[in-house]
């Protein structure tokens, strides 16, 4: 295990200066509209300290609490997934010359160095997803570029909400691995290590200090009371099995009389990654531009095939939603699509918590299997 350093408080800024000399543009959380949400970060004093997030199904509140910390909350509505794929995005344009030949000319925006403060484990391993979808340069060679340029400088998570579950998952609330510069919150300042060797050199124009003992076992103490404190789980890591064995579950007829298709969760999902095209044409009928928007499983026209939905009702939406995320992407991705951050939860209107879906669909699953002789 790579050896963490001490960085008091009041240097933190100097972080974030030395990656702005590097020629990073620093994004970082802050508070918007009465959330948490990552923004250009100029210094220090933007960050949410003393701030922390209370969260619970169908609600989500900020809290002014008593002590100097920035990190001190779970997460907010935002990932990195919209940094990175982008949520509407041009990607060709067409021109007719005076012949009228048609011309198409790729549309890439600017490279830019990003470094982004504050990034948890459920995040980093939805990005670790987002890649293996997207990454390739042939593929997505506009979130290739976003992804060369993203230094990435991670915060251990101490405080869970409500909501949270991604112990249950596997992801964290420790960071193992995906950053370039590791922190760990305390009150007098942070644990730093490095994951990468930007991030080294990043360490070495800090003014960094061995560790007190003390200091190593509070870091400790809160990573595990982090952990042991999330009482949501699923009840399983590969639920493919149990959820395409119950489709006819009358759970799916319950839970559509609840949900309202309005596509929140798809939103504030790290690893969603639907999408569909547009062709905007130009007024004179010289041109056109072709886009790329974020698109949702539980809207109508997502299924609709050669003159038909596949998918005419909430039942079948949110079915869709579900069995894909928790089993159809181990068939993709080697692994279930939750990352157990918990904002499906907390962002949903009616408050629709997917682990008490998926708990109560594979519970019988498991039962019918225990019963068979």
């Amino acid at each position: 295990m790579i050896a963490s350093r001490f960085l008091p408080r009041q240097h933190l800024q100097t972080l974030f200066d030395q990656l702005d000399a590097l020629g990073y543009r620093c994004i970082g959380p802050q508070v918007r509209d009465g959330a948490i949400v990552y923004d250009r970060l100029g210094d220090l004093t933007a960050l949410p300290i003393g701030i922390g997030a209370h969260q619970t199904p169908g609600r989500y509140r900020l809290e002014h609490q008593d002590h100097q910390r920035c990190f001190a909350w779970a997460n907010g509505p935002q990932a990195l997934k919209p940094l990175l794929f982008a949520p509407h995005e041009t990607l060709w344009r067409t021109e007719r010359d005076d012949a009228g030949r048609l011309a198409f000319t790729r549309e890439l925006q600017p490279a830019q160095r990003q470094a982004v403060i504050g990034v948890r484990a459920c995040d980093l391993a939805a990005l670790a997803l987002q890649d293996a979808h997207f990454a390739d340069a042939r593929a997505d060679p506009s979130y290739s570029r976003r992804r060369h340029d993203l230094l990435l400088v991670g915060v251990e998570c101490g405080q869970p909400a409500d909501t949270c579950f991604c112990a249950s998952t596997g992801e964290g609330p420790a960071i193992s691995t995906g950053t370039d510069l590791t922190l760990t919150e305390l009150d007098a300042g942070f644990l730093v290590r490095a994951g990468t060797e930007v991030g080294s050199a990043l360490c070495d124009a800090l003014p960094l200090r061995a560790p007190s003992d003390g200091e190593l076992a509070q870091a400790e103490a809160e990573i595990e009371q982090a952990r042991l404190s999330q009482h949501r789980s699923l009840p399983g890591r590969n639920l493919r099995e149990s959820l395409f064995a119950n489709l006819d579950h009358p759970r799916w007829d319950e839970v559509a009389t609840r949900c309202l298709a309005c596509g929140n969760c798809v939103a504030v999902c790290p690893t969603c990654f639907c999408s569909t095209e547009r062709e905007q044409p130009s007024i004179d009928g010289s041109g056109s531009t072709r886009v790329r928007l974020w698109d949702s499983c539980f809207s109508a026209e997502h299924s609709y095939v050669h003159g038909r939905l596949l998918r005419p009702d909430t039942r079948t939406r949110y079915r869709q939603w579900l069995t894909h995320k928790l089993g159809g992407w181990h068939d993709q991705y080697g692994r279930s699509g939750c990352v157990g951050c918990g904002r499906c939860i907390a962002w949903c209107p009616v408050g629709i918590d997917l682990t008490a879906e998926a708990n109560a669909i594979c519970s019988d699953a498991s039962e019918s299997a225990q019963e068979a002789p």
